[in-house]
């Protein structure tokens, strides 16, 4: 089973032809609301690519929290662990330009109550594996990740938003997922030098003992794992938006290991789910089915 300690939102969406400067407002012809948060995200994108998935964390007390548990709920996720405390549930505020540009504002809410000690409603072992991102406060993740190490589970960080990793937490990992960007910033705060996102990767890889992945875009993936480098190149798709793609990845990555794949082809399931996603509009909608990944890796298997 995989087990998602992390965030819950509701998205606001509006487009607007020009995103507002300071001081200025602008009108936009309506808006979206849309569950979100990268640990619902990933949490269903596991789901629908075949894992058996709990979320942990926390949502308001308020209407909003139905809506971000809505297609969990819907399609099987454990919700049993996460809970319902005194703070509104998190929500993203998102505006949109003609050109695809963004702006986003994001409000914690419950998910700076988010509490480690959730994890308690749920049976942990050695088979099963702790999903995480960065959306939730840093000293839960820590002891998340510590219950899961005694219980002989697998962690595995995903760094979104970008930020520097603590020592405490780096210990626990045993795999660490970054976009090119993240890769930087995690690199700088262990003392790297500048550097590719690859060798980043490679360095982080080294020192850490862990595994690393960095995801690339268009150029798919790139994973250094005991020293050894694997690469997925991306698939070729017809782009429409690249909303939750990296959700998409570490979501599908996890439940092809935790669906018994090797390395290199849950690194396959993950670009192949990344890249699905990227052909559909928003967010938790676009996240793909096993079906739909097992038919793009026919190509990769080809």
């Amino acid at each position: 089973m995989i087990i998602v300690f992390g965030s819950v939102n509701v998205d606001f969406v509006t487009r607007v032809d020009t995103i507002p400067r300071p001081g200025e407002t602008v009108l936009g012809p309506g808006y979206d609301v849309i569950p979100g948060g990268k640990g619902a995200n990933q949490a269903l994108a596991a789901r629908r690519a075949g894992a058996k998935v709990a979320l942990a964390g926390a949502v308001g007390r308020d209407p909003f929290a139905e809506i971000g548990l809505a297609l969990l709920k819907a399609e099987g996720v454990d919700l049993s662990a996460t809970e319902k405390v005194d703070a509104p549930t998190g929500a993203a505020f998102i505006t949109v330009d003609t050109k695809g540009e963004n702006a986003i504002t994001v409000a914690s809410g419950a998910n700076a109550k988010a509490n480690a000690s959730s994890l308690s409603k749920l049976t942990l072992s050695e088979k099963d594996i702790l999903l995480m991102q960065r959306e939730v406060p840093e000293r839960e993740q820590i002891a998340a990740a510590r219950i899961a190490k005694e219980k002989g589970a697998r962690v595995i960080l995903n760094v979104a938003p970008a930020g520097v990793i603590a020592d405490e937490l780096a210990t626990l990992i045993d795999v660490l997922i970054m976009n090119e960007h993240e890769a930087a910033v995690v690199a700088h705060g262990m003392g790297f030098p500048s550097d590719t996102p690859e060798n980043h990767a490679r360095m982080i890889a080294q020192t850490r003992k862990l595994t690393t992945i960095v995801t690339l875009g268009a150029e798919g993936a790139v994973g250094w794992t005991d020293g050894v480098r694997r690469h997925i190149p991306a698939f070729r798709v017809d782009v429409v938006d690249t909303t939750a793609a990296g959700d998409a990845f570490c979501g599908a990555f996890a439940a092809a290991l935790d669906r018994g794949f090797g390395f290199t082809s849950a690194l396959a399931h993950g670009v192949a789910a990344g890249s699905l996603t990227c052909t559909k509009a928003g967010a938790q909608p676009s996240l793909p089915s096993s079906i739909d990944i097992a038919a793009k890796l026919k190509h990769w298997n080809a």
